[in-house]
């Protein structure tokens, strides 16, 4: 604008000037509808030019102050969204300092009129659960479903706080509405696995174990941990069941997984609850030929009982290989006193206490010494266990 009245102004003085320079000032003559006008030509110039100044002032005047009335009109929706950008500063302040009731309620202030509404919300529903709001936290989190592209990130996080509330069938149905598969995030699939763990739904752990292992959530060993905890309590809930469905589990398994023994000690004790005792004392016996395994040692008491001779004595005669296994003791000891061989159990039980000082085989001891009737044995018996 001010450059266009500075070149108006240039060529004003210029015109004015012009007629001193060359001396002829020229003639215009106009007659148009019963009027007529003479006047010079230099004179014409400067009224067009003055009147084209004229205009693009009125223009620049028009303009301002078309901005100013729509300015006007909008000044109360420009507060509101400034005070929206304060009230959500204040809240992440909060958020950063903890303060929990400031967070929540300058983060839904914000939410109203705010730039991204859904990081408000999540932040009030974020400030609304550490303080155990968990109405208004659900609240929230139904707003913030409703903006654009939020899904994902409210059933992520109304699944976490219902599971840290304990809530865990709310938890597993918002965590369906995330549908966690291969390709879903890191996050996802870690918040699956432990929702299903803590349901115990084991079958659907098994589902996800590719995508644990494809996202690394876990190291190899732990994640083998996992694998074999899976495989074991599908065993034994496939074993309280019915043979087909013990059958089927066990089918399910590779070649390698079926040689763990943890797998086959929970196969074992399927087959025995399912009347196919013979065949779980052998499997289990057979594991223990190579090496004392620690779980084939443990079930062995809840397969056998009094009666099973043969098996008891062939459990005595590996005595001389596992002489220094506390588990091989505690096993023999516990199938003697089935069979009512005190004696027998007694000296085992005794070998396991010097080999595994534990407070059960201590309690243990001195029960038997109780049945026995060795009173102050088990006097010294029980004190240990108190101090164990």
């Amino acid at each position: 604008m001010i450059k266009t009245l500075i070149y108006l102004g240039i060529i004003l003085i210029g015109l004015c000037l012009s007629p001193y320079i060359v001396g002829n000032t020229g003639y215009l003559y106009l007659s148009a509808w019963g009027y007529e006008i003479e006047t010079s030509l230099v004179f014409a110039i400067v009224v067009l030019v003055i009147a084209y100044g004229v205009i693009v002032i009125a223009e620049w005047i028009a303009v301002k102050s078309i901005s100013l009335v729509l300015g006007s009109r909008y000044l109360p929706e420009r507060w509101r969204r400034n005070a929206a950008k304060r009230h959500t500063l204040n809240g992440a302040l909060a958020l950063a300092e903890e303060n929990w009731p400031d967070a929540e309620r300058f983060m839904a202030k914000g939410a109203a009129k705010g730039e991204l509404p859904a990081l408000n919300l999540l932040a009030a529903a974020r400030a609304a659960q550490h303080q155990g709001k968990y109405a208004e936290r659900d609240d929230y989190l139904e707003k913030a479903v409703t903006e654009p592209n939020a899904a994902t990130a409210v059933f992520t996080t109304r699944t976490r706080y219902l599971l840290k509330q304990g809530q865990l069938e709310r938890a597993r149905t918002a965590l369906n509405h995330l549908a966690p598969t291969s390709k879903s995030s890191a996050a996802v699939i870690k918040l699956a696995m432990e929702v299903y763990l803590a349901q115990q739904d084991w079958r659907a752990v098994r589902e996800l174990l590719p995508a644990i292992k494809k996202h690394a959530l876990l190291n190899d060993a732990n994640f083998e941990d996992l694998s074999v905890r899976v495989s074991v309590k599908l065993l034994e809930q496939a074993g309280s069941k019915d043979w087909d469905s013990l059958d089927k589990e066990w089918q399910w398994l590779s070649r390698s997984e079926k040689q763990l023994s943890a797998n086959r000690a929970a196969y074992a004790l399927g087959l025995a609850k399912q009347g196919k005792k013979a065949e779980a004392v052998k499997l289990l016996l057979k594991d223990l030929e190579s090496l004392p395994d620690p779980q084939v040692l443990a079930l062995l008491p809840q397969v056998l009982n009094g009666q099973d001779e043969a098996p008891r004595q062939q459990l005595l005669k590996l005595a001389p290989r596992f002489e220094d296994v506390h588990e091989y003791h505690e096993c023999v000891a516990r199938l003697c006193q089935q069979a009512r061989e005190f004696k027998t159990a007694y000296e085992h039980w005794r070998k396991a206490c010097e080999l595994n000082p534990s407070k059960e085989n201590w309690l243990a001891l001195a029960e038997l010494d109780e049945q026995l009737g060795n009173t102050d044995l088990a006097l010294q018996h029980y004190r240990r266990a108190a101090k164990a």
